[in-house]
C-alpha cells in the first residue's frame, strides 16, 4: 500500500484461449457478464490507466491465485485493462470475480513500478545472471 493509502495503479492482463469445451454462445455469456462486471468496475472508479511495469506479480486461475509464472512470448495475450486497489492481493481478488476465468482465460497481475528505469537497478527487464 502507498504511504498515504492512496490506491496503487495495477496492470491486468488477460491471457490464455477459451476452452475448447465451450460453445459460442456459453463464451459469448461469459464475454456478455464480464462487460456488465467491468462497467460496474469502472463506476466504481476501480479501473485507472497505466505506466510501466514492476517486476513482482500474481497469476489468478480458475483454481487459486498464485506468485508467476509470467507470460512467454508463446502463449496469447487476449487484451489487458488497469485497476486500482489497496495491495497486489486485493487487486487479484478484485481480478478474481471476471466472469470469463469460467471460460479458461488468466489473468496476471502487475503493479506498476514507481521509478524509473535504471541500467543498474534489478527491474522487469533486468537479464538474469
Amino acid at each position: 500500500m502507498s504511504a498515504d493509502n492512496e490506491p496503487q495503479e495495477f496492470l491486468v492482463i488477460s491471457r490464455g484461449q477459451w476452452d475448447a469445451d465451450k460453445s459460442p454462445e456459453e463464451i459469448q455469456a461469459a464475454i456478455d457478464r464480464f462487460y456488465a462486471w467491468h462497467g460496474e468496475m469502472v463506476a466504481r472508479g476501480v479501473m485507472r490507466a497505466g505506466q510501466r511495469l514492476a517486476r513482482e506479480g500474481r497469476l489468478v486461475t480458475r483454481e487459486r491465485i498464485v506468485d508467476g509464472p509470467f507470460a512467454e512470448a508463446k502463449e496469447v495475450v487476449g487484451g489487458f485493462w488497469f485497476v486500482r486497489a489497496a495491495s497486489l492481493e486485493e487487486a487479484a481478488r478484485l481480478s478474481a470475480g471476471n466472469p470469463c476465468l469460467a471460460c479458461g482465460l488468466q489473468y496476471e497481475i502487475r503493479p506498476f513500478e514507481p521509478v524509473r528505469a535504471s541500467a543498474y537497478a534489478l527491474t522487469s527487464e533486468t537479464p538474469r545472471s
